[in-house]
């Protein structure tokens, strides 16, 4: 799934892969001149998760019948 929204980013012109002949295989993605303002569109974001991380983390370290308790 992963792989699948990198390709359609790079094919957007959003990101930019670098692929690297050597073993084991090495690939770098980058933001374009294109997909820079998205970190500034992406950063509220980023910083809520930061905000939130200790919860964020609970939340996946417990069963969900602990979710709902809280």
């Amino acid at each position: 799934m992963l792989l699948q929204q990198l390709r359609e980013m790079e094919t957007d012109g959003i990101v930019h892969r670098e692929v690297y002949r050597e073993v084991p295989p090495k690939v770098e993605y980058s933001l374009t001149e294109f997909g820079e303002p998205l970190n500034s569109a992406l950063l509220p974001l980023s910083e809520r998760g930061e905000q939130h991380m200790a919860r964020i983390g609970a939340v996946h370290r417990c069963p969900k019948h602990c979710a709902a308790a809280t």
